[in-house]
């Protein structure tokens, strides 16, 4: 019997799925409401949000960004994460043959579907990867959340 793990997406996306994913996430990872911001993010790191039945918890891909420049609000029920990765600074800019990291400031806004209990959401920066619990609440309160290295 294989060990087989089923996945909803395939494993190599059609090329229509990609130009929808870039234009979708890449050049206007924001709301309309975000417009001011969208001239200050450079790139939007990749984000799973997850809900069950007491806490939502929100994973970003975020390698390379020191905990100290990651910014992670929550207002009105709206959790606002922007932070930056510094660009590496080379002494010699000769010898490159590919650049495809992102650096920059980023920005990502995300409306959650429930009230949220401000006054206990977590933050914690690992390995590059960014974890976010937020705690149900009878009402939306508003925080702004220190990240944890």
């Amino acid at each position: 019997m294989r060990n087989l793990i089923k996945r909803d997406k395939p494993s190599l996306p059609t090329f229509q799925q990609e130009m929808e994913r870039f234009f979708n996430e890449r050049l206007w990872p924001f709301s309309l409401d975000d417009r001011e911001h969208a001239g200050v993010a450079q790139w939007a790191p990749a984000v799973d949000v997850k809900e069950d039945k007491d806490r939502f918890v929100v994973t970003a891909d975020v390698p390379g960004v020191d905990p100290k420049d990651i910014e992670v609000n929550l207002e009105n029920g709206v959790l606002t994460i922007r932070g930056e990765r510094e660009e590496e600074k080379e002494d010699d800019d000769k010898g490159w043959h590919r650049v495809e990291r992102f650096t920059g400031s980023f920005f990502r806004r995300f409306d959650l579907p429930g009230a949220a209990d401000a006054s206990q959401v977590t933050a914690k920066s690992d390995k590059g990867v960014l974890k976010i619990e937020i705690p149900r609440s009878e009402k939306s309160q508003n925080s702004r959340i220190e990240v944890k290295g």
